[in-house]
């Protein structure tokens, strides 16, 4: 028995997506599909499956699941959340510009904007290394990491997901593909990490590329953006706003400090629907 299953296609910056609908239509998903689906050569190909539910939190408006390429749940994923927004707007889900979703992080807040961009209420970030998780100590600004016989220095940060990051001189001469798989499957992170790269070029510019956790390095990663930026400010090298260039394009990301939330601001592009037969 054929089951068919309707999906749009978007992208963040490049970072893209197969969207599914999963209130206006029945959807059972299992890592075996949600690996196919993402397969770039025998499926629609994507870094990221997101599934549109009804919540059964009385104050958010949907529940937003996020899908890695290898079919593996993830807790929170910047660019898909603007995608999400976009989506659930066009398809005539909701007439709000202003939606609270759920997720496996808790609770995210989505502003459309009237220049058809996204602002995302990115949540506070959490710097304990528990919470990432991550094996240290006590919290500290800088993290000594061993990796490939190298002494590395990480910041460590939680978006609701875990993520490392490095400042490297250059982002194009980075060793993204030999370090990024080490430092995402380090035994210090026992749900693995994503990884950033970051190059700062001023107090409010820096340029960006990120391995993703269970996908692979991709052109734009929105809570890698906030991470970097988080650890930037931390660090004491960045401002408050802070333009961040990925290989896909530009992010905006705002941050006042410790207690408050992080503020990302970017584009949501639906590229084709379709519909696919199992």
């Amino acid at each position: 028995m054929s089951m068919k299953m309707d999906f749009t296609k978007m992208h963040g910056l490049g970072n893209d997506f197969v969207v599914i609908d999963g209130i206006g239509q029945t959807v059972a998903l299992e890592s075996t599909q949600i690996r196919r689906l993402a397969d770039r050569r025998f499926g629609i190909g994507c870094d990221q499956v997101l599934l549109v539910e009804a919540s059964q939190r009385a104050e958010a408006d949907f529940r937003y699941r996020i899908f890695n390429a290898d079919g593996g749940e993830v807790e929170q994923c910047g660019n898909g959340a603007r995608c999400f927004a976009r989506f659930v707007r066009d398809r005539g889900l909701t007439e709000k510009s202003a939606l609270c979703v759920e997720t496996l992080a808790g609770l995210l807040q989505l502003h459309l904007l009237p220049d058809g961009q996204v602002a995302v209420d990115m949540g506070q970030p959490r710097l304990e290394p528990t919470d990432a998780p991550f094996f240290a100590t006590e919290r500290a600004l800088r993290y000594p990491i061993a990796a490939d016989g190298l002494e590395l220095e990480i910041g460590v940060v939680s978006m609701g997901n875990p993520h490392a990051v490095l400042l490297v001189d250059d982002v194009d001469q980075a060793p993204v593909a030999h370090l990024g798989p080490l430092l995402e499957r380090h035994g210090r992170f026992p749900k693995r990490t994503n990884v950033g790269f970051m190059q700062i070029l001023t107090p409010n510019h820096v340029r960006l590329r990120v391995f993703e956790r269970g996908v692979g390095e991709t052109l734009a990663c929105g809570s890698g953006a906030c991470a970097a930026v988080v650890v930037g400010r931390l660090w004491g090298r960045l401002w408050p706003n802070v333009r961040v260039s990925l290989l896909g394009g530009e992010l905006e990301i705002h941050w006042a400090g410790e207690g408050e939330s992080v503020i990302m601001t970017g584009p949501a592009t639906t590229v084709f629907e379709g519909r696919i037969e199992w």
